[in-house]
């Protein structure tokens, strides 16, 4: 009988390895899953190349990830954010890599490693500095920069509800890059507010179908990024 279900987060991102690529699922807090990264901080996994929308805020969830000195690399479209210290003051000291990309082509190279294609066309940033070096290419006499796309070898992405199959829905806009980054990765790990029984959740709202997913934890009531900052809280 398949069941996904892992008993302990530091089971679910027991095998994460020293100089993995990790896609993390997240809006800013929203769809953050930070008893995953926290656990990911607790088992100590080095030289990271990480995959998100932003670099965190205060001192918990991936901002903690970062400052534990456990990430070599960001991929992401907004290094500074609202309450981003770590990884500005990391990346001027020359302690941390840096790869911008557009939060539209940051998307859609996600999606493109799911799909399997391995590069596109798209207009966003020519004649800027982040097309420099990259294939260019005039399409109806407009310029095009090619834009490789992305994979990882693991996924932790939030839901909100899963089943032991690993179909999984989410909370509104917490859903964000999860099911991209889902099809991404080749181990994809899902904490969940809510475990549901196989067939009780309408197939007509799966976000992600069970294929895509490895391991689930089962997380009742997640820490907020937001909440534990306002307190002023750490990790570890």
């Amino acid at each position: 009988m398949i069941n996904k279900f892992s008993t302990t987060a530091a089971d679910a991102v027991a095998d994460i390895f020293d100089g993995a690529t990790v896609m993390i699922g997240g809006f800013g807090e929203a769809g953050s899953p930070i008893e995953l990264i926290h656990a990911l901080i607790d088992h100590g996994a080095k030289n990271l190349t990480v995959v998100n929308n932003n670099t965190g805020s205060g001192h918990v969830g991936l901002a903690a990830l970062i400052e534990n000195g456990q990430v070599g690399k960001m991929i992401c479209s907004f290094p500074r954010t609202a309450n981003s210290t770590v990884f500005p003051d990391l990346y001027r000291a020359g302690k941390i890599e840096l790869e911008l990309v557009p939060q539209g082509t940051l998307a859609e190279r996600i999606r493109a490693g799911g799909a399997g294609i391995p590069a596109f066309f798209t207009a966003t940033s020519v004649g800027t500095p982040l097309a420099d070096g990259k294939e260019h290419r005039n399409f109806d006499d407009r310029d095009y920069v090619m834009e490789l796309s992305l994979t990882a070898d693991f996924a932790l992405i939030k839901a909100k509800e899963a089943d032991r199959y690993g179909n999984l829905t989410y909370n509104k806009t917490a859903r964000n890059f999860a099911p991209i980054m889902a099809m991404a990765a080749k181990t994809t790990i899902v904490q969940t507010s809510y475990c549901v029984a196989a067939g009780d959740i309408d197939p007509e709202t799966v976000a992600t179908p069970g294929i895509f997913v490895d391991r689930i934890i089962h997380i009742e009531k997640p820490l907020q990024e937001s909440n534990l900052n306002a307190q002023g809280r750490t990790y570890p």
